[in-house]
C-alpha cells in the first residue's frame, strides 16, 4: 500500500488557477506607422554637411551687430485753405501792410509748413507766416473805411484824463490791433497839429509816427495814388501845416527774413 502523503493532497485542492489577462493593443494604420519609424529614425549629418553648415554659420551676421538706419517721417501740417493769393496786399497788426510773394513749404520742428511769404516795405523784411495762422492776417480796407476814418481824423479829440502809462498801453493794444478806425483815433487823439513847441514826450512821438506810418500806407495802396498826395489827404483832415511841418521819415533798413510767430 502506497502512503498517502495529506500535505500535496491539500496543496493540489487548494492551489489558486493563476490565469493570464491578454492585453489588447491599439491598431495602428499603415500611414502612422511608417511616420512613427520616420520620427524614430535620427538623421546623423555627414562630414560634408558639417562643413557648409559651419561656412553659413561664418557668413551670417548676428542680430545683435546689425544697425538698421533711421528713417525720419517728416509729418505734415494740418491742410488750410488758402485765402490770400501771390501780390495780394494784407495787413498784420504787428508790422503792418505787407504783400504777398509766395507760398512755400517749411520744415519746422520736423513738420512740412506751408507758408505765406510776406514782405513788408516799411521794415525791409520778409516775414514767414503759417497758412494755419492766416486769421492774424486781414485784407485792405475798402474805400468806403477809408472815408469814415478820414473823419474820425477830422473829429475833435478825446484824451483821458488817466495817467501816460495807462494810456499809453491803451494807444499800443489800439495800433497792433490792426483796425483802421482804431488807428485812426491814435493818430487823432496824438496829432498836434502845428503847435511843434507843445510838450510831447518821446513816446507820444512814437506812437504817433507809428500810427501815421501804419495809416499812411495802407490809404496809399486803396487810393492808388502817390506817397505826396495821400499824405496832404492826411495832413488836411488833421490840420497840419505842410510847410511848416515835416511828416515822419521812414528809416532804410537792410532787408531781412523773419519768421512770424503767434
Amino acid at each position: 500500500m502506497k502512503k498517502i502523503n495529506l500535505k500535496s493532497i491539500l496543496k493540489k485542492t487548494f492551489k489558486k488557477k493563476i490565469v493570464k489577462k491578454k492585453v489588447k493593443k491599439p491598431k495602428i494604420s499603415k500611414t502612422k506607422a511608417k511616420t512613427l519609424k520616420i520620427k524614430s529614425k535620427k538623421i546623423v549629418p555627414s562630414k560634408k554637411n558639417h562643413k557648409s553648415i559651419a561656412k553659413n554659420e561664418n557668413l551670417r551676421i548676428q542680430k545683435s551687430n546689425e544697425v538698421k538706419p533711421e528713417i525720419k517721417k517728416i509729418k505734415k501740417q494740418e491742410t488750410a485753405k488758402k485765402e490770400y493769393k501771390p501780390k495780394d496786399y494784407i495787413v498784420y497788426p504787428k508790422h503792418g501792410v505787407g504783400q504777398i510773394l509766395s507760398i512755400s513749404s517749411k520744415t519746422i520742428g520736423g513738420i512740412e509748413v506751408q507758408c505765406y511769404d510776406i514782405k513788408f516795405e516799411k521794415d525791409k523784411a520778409i516775414g514767414l507766416l503759417p497758412i494755419n495762422k492766416q486769421n492774424n492776417l486781414r485784407p485792405l480796407a475798402t474805400i468806403n473805411q477809408v472815408n469814415k476814418s478820414i473823419s474820425i481824423l477830422k473829429s475833435k479829440p478825446k484824451i483821458k484824463r488817466s495817467m501816460w502809462s495807462r494810456r499809453a498801453q491803451e494807444y499800443e493794444q489800439k495800433i497792433t490791433s490792426g483796425k483802421i478806425y482804431e488807428l485812426a483815433e491814435v493818430v487823432r487823439d496824438l496829432n498836434k497839429g502845428d503847435d511843434l513847441m507843445v510838450d510831447q514826450s518821446y513816446s507820444e512821438r512814437q506812437l504817433f509816427e507809428k500810427a501815421y506810418e501804419r495809416i499812411l500806407s495802407e490809404f496809399q495802396i486803396v487810393l492808388g495814388v502817390s506817397l505826396e498826395d495821400t499824405q496832404k489827404k492826411l495832413d488836411k483832415a488833421l490840420k497840419r501845416n505842410l510847410e511848416t511841418q515835416q511828416v515822419p521819415k521812414i528809416t532804410q533798413k537792410t532787408e531781412q527774413s523773419t519768421e512770424i510767430t503767434e
